[in-house]
């Protein structure tokens, strides 16, 4: 079953054309990738889908139900959740704080106990303001945040931007646990070893269009997407 489907979806800021007929659809259970270099449009086209920055032309469709000119709290409450670039925690409130006020907000919440289970960094951070977390503890905070609403659809968009690679590599371990649970993800990255490792298909993104779809092993295989989008040699990804 189709869950989420773009259609020639094109987005503007002002008069600054960035999406240019951009198509893409995931399965009830997918994770797929969104790759792309930085300032190819892969968060454009996630604010795309919240809403933040809606298509002035082309279709969103989520579960058969249009989402173009819906608020990003409509499309929230409809199932979708998404971690930002930029996190977004609630810098003065607590881990705990920041996650029962997710929580609250919820129709339909998992237990907030359940986060501390996935993330288990934040269970001896729960008292801690968010702003005195480290890059890493504020990505895992947000993804929490999103979880623990119990979104079908999580949308995680650059979560290793800015991250060490030891950090880069327990969030991993932690995604693993999360993707194995009933969610569908959709997963923009430049991290091309970490979306590798976690998508089972992939779109490539360039100057906001798309230029290839297809399996992650089929991508693996394409020596001249890998170095021209993406930056990484055949070796490097093998």
């Amino acid at each position: 079953m189709t869950v989420l489907e773009l259609t020639d979806v094109d987005t503007y800021y002002g008069n600054s054309h960035v999406l240019h007929g951009v198509s893409l659809d995931l399965a009830e259970g997918e994770v797929v990738a969104l790759l792309g270099r930085n300032g190819a449009g892969k968060t454009t086209t996630m604010r795309s889908i919240m809403g933040v920055t809606p298509p002035r032309r082309g279709t969103i469709t989520y579960r058969g139900e249009g989402l173009v000119g819906l608020s990003p709290n409509e499309i929230n409450a409809r199932g979708i959740g998404l971690v930002p670039e930029d996190r977004r925690v609630f810098p003065t409130l607590t881990v705990h704080e920041n996650v029962v006020l997710a929580h609250k907000l919820a129709a339909d919440p998992r237990p907030v106990e359940e986060m501390y289970d996935l993330f288990p960094v934040l269970d001896d951070l729960r008292t801690s303001r968010a702003r005195n977390l480290s890059g890493g503890e504020q990505q895992m905070l947000s993804v929490a945040r999103a979880l623990v609403q119990r979104p079908s659809l999580l949308l995680l968009d650059e979560p290793t931007e800015g991250l060490a690679p030891v950090i880069v590599d327990d969030l991993q371990a932690m995604l693993h646990d999360v993707v194995s649970q009933d969610v569908t993800v959709l997963l923009s990255e430049q991290n091309v070893h970490f979306a590798f490792d976690l998508a089972t298909r992939g779109y490539v993104i360039d100057t906001g269009s798309i230029v290839f779809e297809g399996s992650i092993e089929d991508l693996r295989e394409r020596d001249d997407l890998l170095e021209q989008y993406l930056a990484v040699t055949p070796e490097e990804v093998a």
